[in-house]
């Protein structure tokens, strides 16, 4: 069954989570849930239950006494905490029958993710503009802004991913950061990249390369740089730590080369990486396209 075959609708702009019982014996749901969502008072998983929040794969509400059935999924819609506005909109640059290409404000997750729910672009997205099936054809960090893809029409996605997964897709990013005179540019820089502790951050580690950029300077401003940067690989933070180890991290960013506590609901400091521009030959017609974003990195004052 796929996430489309949900019993529930979205809510808000918000599709419904799910989880899968796995094959093993529990004397009830409770006991099952208890243990799976350990930092969940039961008297909360029981509300939610007894407010029939919780459904089988037919969308009959389940309630604690239900029988635990292994291999199955409920569906439920997740919760956070009151969420802060993001106070910056997203722009729409193009829309056709199957693309919605967007230029995404810093600060705003692509999709629902850990305390962000609905100040998330998707979510943004399918209410302002009536699109409930809207899904993206790639990602970018909550901290980036710049040019996304989305695709309108379900059935046409997986053409689009194959795009990303072949590295057929021209993605071009700019960055404010400390200018290096003994850095000859440009120059392509490979490594390897690894996920660091916690699995939040990347690192550099010894052995074959499985990321590379190539990084050009566009222009200098004092002890500061503005670089172009072209990822031949789609790493996570790829950018962010190929910068950092090298010497110049981006401008503002929270997690490199150090990681910084929590900013919170502060807005005042974006990280100056942009997603400036993507090319690519459309799978459907044939015709090479480039959407390019109409936002702009500023020189640290």
């Amino acid at each position: 069954m796929s996430r489309r075959s949900s019993p529930l609708p979205n809510r808000y702009g918000v599709a419904p989570s799910f989880l899968w019982l796995p094959r093993e014996s529990w004397p009830d749901l409770i006991t099952f849930l208890v243990q799976r969502f350990p930092h969940m008072e039961e008297a909360v998983l029981r509300g939610r239950l007894e407010r029939g929040e919780l459904v089988d794969e037919a969308g009959k509400p389940l309630a604690a006494h239900s029988p635990f059935q292994a291999g199955t999924r409920i569906w439920y819609y997740r919760e956070v905490r009151e969420e802060t506005p993001v106070p910056f909109e997203e722009v729409v640059l193009h829309r056709d029958e199957r693309l919605l290409v967007v230029d995404k404000p810093h600060f705003l997750s692509i999709i629902p993710a850990g305390r962000h729910l609905r100040e998330t672009l998707l979510t943004r997205l399918r209410l302002k503009l009536d699109l409930p099936e809207l899904s993206p054809c790639h990602r970018l960090d909550r901290e980036t802004a710049g040019v996304v893809l989305f695709c309108l029409h379900p059935p046409s996605r997986g053409a689009y991913q194959k795009l990303f997964e072949a590295r057929t897709v021209q993605k071009t990013y700019e960055a404010i950061a400390p200018y290096r005179a003994d850095l000859a540019l440009p120059l392509v820089h490979r490594s390897r990249l690894e996920e660091g502790e916690g699995f939040f951050t990347m690192k550099e580690v010894e052995g074959e390369p499985n990321s590379e950029t190539r990084i050009s300077l566009l222009a200098r401003h004092g002890e500061w740089a503005r670089y172009q940067l072209e990822p031949h690989t789609g790493k996570k933070h790829q950018l962010r730590a190929h910068l950092a180890a090298l010497g110049i991290p981006i401008h503002n960013d929270p997690w490199y080369p150090v990681l910084q506590a929590e900013k919170g609901d502060d807005f005042s400091q974006p990280l100056q990486l942009l997603a400036r521009s993507i090319e690519f030959i459309d799978p459907f017609s044939g015709i090479a396209r480039r959407f390019d974003s109409q936002r702009k990195l500023y020189w640290p004052e």
